[in-house]
């Protein structure tokens, strides 16, 4: 699967790498293609590019508040989760996020 996302917390400083890393971690450790963007203190790193956006099956937000740039996900699903639960457990996150686009895309659905 594809994936893309953009994590972002409040600080911008910490949670908000640590949240990326440990989702293109678990992403690669699952087999799936991940590009994981992060808004923070520092700017905007690895960047999602538009084409990026539009290719992938799914996006993951991780954030405690709005990111910039949402508008390039249109079209694509979208799952929301707290940053908290991205640091805390990368791999579990991951894998909710497959099984519900899957569940998904077998009903039919986008």
């Amino acid at each position: 699967m594809r994936i893309v996302g953009v994590t972002s917390c409040i600080a911008g400083l910490a949670h908000t790498p640590m949240a990326a890393k440990a989702l293109e971690k678990a992403g690669v450790k699952q087999g799936h293609t991940i590009k994981i963007e992060q808004q923070g203190a520092m700017g905007t790193i690895d960047e999602v590019t538009l084409a990026e956006a539009q290719a992938a099956d799914v996006v993951i937000i991780a954030a405690d508040k709005v990111v910039e740039g949402e508008d390039r996900f249109k079209g694509t699903p979208i799952v929301r989760v707290k940053i908290g639960q991205c640091v805390a457990n990368g791999e579990a996150v991951i894998t909710k996020v497959v099984a519900a686009i899957e569940a998904r895309q077998s009903k039919g659905g986008n």
